[in-house]
């Protein structure tokens, strides 16, 4: 299956349907009267997070999603039937953006966690609505209202504990392939991984997700290389783990490289919490692996992990270390949602 994290779609709620103009006629009632219904409501359109999805591809065949009209009103004070809602399924994580790409609509971080975008229009009104004490008979029967429509942005924004990050060729995909049960492409030429790559990674009988997302270069926020866009993929997690390759000459300059471009992206990820970790030590003297570690240690200003993905070397440290982050991120944020669950607490006067 092909991956697709950003599509445009068109989105139109159904119209309302017809009032109905009708009078009762029966035998042997006269002065019947008016009994023409109402029209039913047209149907919403409606977003839904399922599980099972992981890409927009869907939407590349279909950009267009109309729901249902009304039905018109009838004779003897009959409603006509409301128009279907109209529920577009979407993967967890798809933010909703309006047509400027700018304002967020909605995001739908929860399965089953639905969102109503375009409302249907009401029905008109039967003459018998507009019967009155001096109007006994009265003509008027209304048309449905129209329903909305617009434009909206589908941007997907994978869910993910931790985050790989890094130059092309750190070994993020190999030390995905090595803790995880996830088969990344795996080559020795830079920008092998063209998409973001999820894997669950099983540690001391705990389990949390892993995104390994397409190496970032010096520019990348300005459209160098691949770009940016998958760093949106990463928003979400708790840690993120910043693989240097250790066959490099300056780890250090690569670290400063991959740092600015975090940096530019935004606060978001910038202010998230850092493992620094040195991969492929196993083509390494112990020299030239001092050398390295210390060079990589004034880049960062902490002491980096010495890891080998092809080897499993040190590995396992640091995927302790990941979790410890991503436990201290969860409580913080739980934290934070009661705080603010207090703060929006009614406070009770007593006199």
């Amino acid at each position: 299956m092909k991956f697709l994290d950003e599509a445009k779609i068109f989105l139109k709620s159904g119209d309302g349907g017809p009032g109905a103009c009708s009078f009762r006629r029966e035998k042997f009632i006269e002065f019947g009267g008016p009994d023409g219904g109402d029209g039913g409501r047209g149907g919403h359109v409606l977003l839904e997070a399922v599980e099972g999805l992981n890409t927009l591809i869907d939407f590349r065949y279909r950009q267009h999603f109309k729901a249902p009209t009304g039905r018109n009103g009838a004779g003897r004070d009959r409603t006509g039937a409301g128009g279907e809602d109209l529920v577009i399924r979407v993967p967890v994580g798809t933010v909703v953006l309006a047509e400027d790409k700018e304002t967020v609509l909605a995001d739908l971080t929860e399965v089953g966690q639905r969102f109503r975008l375009a409302r249907g229009g009401d029905g008109g009104f039967g003459n018998a609505h507009y019967k009155t004490s001096t109007n006994r008979a009265p003509r008027r029967a209304d048309p449905g209202w129209p329903g909305e429509e617009l434009w909206v942005w589908l941007r997907l924004k994978l869910i993910a504990d931790a985050g790989l990050v890094g130059l092309p060729n750190a070994g993020k995909s190999t030390f995905l392939a090595a803790v995880s049960r996830a088969k990344p492409k795996i080559a020795d030429y830079p920008f092998t991984t063209l998409h973001p790559n999820l894997g669950v990674v099983g540690l001391d009988e705990r389990e949390f997700v892993m995104a390994d997302i397409p190496g970032l270069i010096e520019g990348a926020h300005e459209g160098a290389g691949l770009g940016d866009r998958f760093l949106g993929h990463v928003e979400r997690c708790g840690a993120l783990l910043h693989l240097v390759d250790g066959t490099q000459e300056d780890p250090g300059g690569a670290y400063r490289t991959v740092r600015a471009e975090l940096e530019a992206y935004g606060r978001v990820l910038a202010g998230k919490t850092e493992l620094v970790a040195l991969n492929k030590i196993d083509a390494l003297d112990p020299e030239e692996r001092a050398a390295r570690l210390e060079n990589l240690a004034a880049a960062c200003g902490a002491s980096p992990f010495a890891i080998s993905g092809a080897t499993g070397e040190g590995v396992r440290d640091v995927l302790r270390a990941l979790w410890r982050a991503i436990e201290a991120d969860r409580e913080a944020e739980a934290k934070a949602d009661e705080q603010e669950q207090a703060g929006d607490a009614p406070v009770v006067w007593t006199p």
